[in-house]
């Protein structure tokens, strides 16, 4: 019953954060709050968070025991019990990703700050609360949540089985990561956890050129400024040229 129940909520939930998110993108306005975006005046230094969940969960330290909990509960389903997520591109990744990146990118989907549907009813505080409350003997506030479950998410072991390119433009995927990408995301896609530079390497080859052509077309709002500048000017073959590359890069 109480499975049903919660169903029944996630999917209200779901439905009701479209409707937000709609009605944000046509008016420009909040439904009570105010809109970070995506300038970089709204971030902390260039690229950061200014949510305030977010702020409290990276000051904890995680519980992967905890986390790993949530994440069976939670995340499995999607992003597959070894965080591997789906070739096909509907769901990232998220094995070995840093914990700075996975705390902001969820609070930024709870805060209205990124588009993304399919986890409004798994990132929504609440929501998760209803779905943690029976696990563990205290209830967890939602910085602890994702403080655990981040913390977990982080010390899964990358697949490097994960979808590619044709592998056709190898050479020229990367002149163009060396020129353009190496400075934030690291000579062969680690990232940097302290600046929410995500993980990139060794990620499923899809969901990289979908994400990346969103951030292109300006539907992805929290991605980074400095980002959407430099990639401005790719082409078609720039993009599967770079994302074959990093596709294949090993952390």
């Amino acid at each position: 019953m109480k499975k049903l129940t919660m169903l029944l909520l996630l999917g209200l939930f779901a439905l009701s954060s479209t409707l937000y998110a709609q009605k944000k993108k046509s008016t420009g306005k909040s439904t009570g709050k105010k809109s970070t975006g995506n300038k970089p005046s709204d971030f902390k230094g260039t690229w950061g968070t200014k949510v305030e969940e977010a702020l409290k969960a990276l000051k904890i330290k995680g519980n992967t025991k905890h986390g790993a909990i949530i994440y069976e509960e939670i995340c499995a389903n999607c992003h597959q019990p070894e965080g591997h997520g789906d070739p096909a591109g509907n769901f990232p990744q998220l094995a070995g990703q840093h914990s700075t990146v996975v705390i902001k990118q969820i609070a930024d989907i709870r805060a209205g700050n990124r588009d993304n549907p399919t986890m409004y009813p798994f990132a929504n505080a609440i929501a998760l609360q209803e779905q943690t409350d029976d696990l563990f003997d205290k209830p967890k506030t939602g910085a602890e949540t994702l403080a655990d479950v981040s913390a977990f998410i982080e010390t899964l072991k990358i697949s490097t089985k994960n979808a590619k390119g044709d592998g056709k433009d190898l050479a020229h995927g990367e002149k163009l990561y060396k020129a353009n990408c190496v400075k934030c995301h690291g000579d062969h896609g680690e990232g940097k956890a302290k600046d929410y530079y995500p993980l990139i390497a060794s990620q499923n080859y899809n969901y990289l050129m979908r994400q990346f052509k969103w951030i292109k077309a300006g539907k992805r709002r929290n991605a980074n400024p400095d980002m959407i500048k430099q990639i401005k000017n790719f082409s078609e073959r720039d993009m599967k040229a770079v994302l074959d590359y990093v596709s294949r890069q090993v952390k």
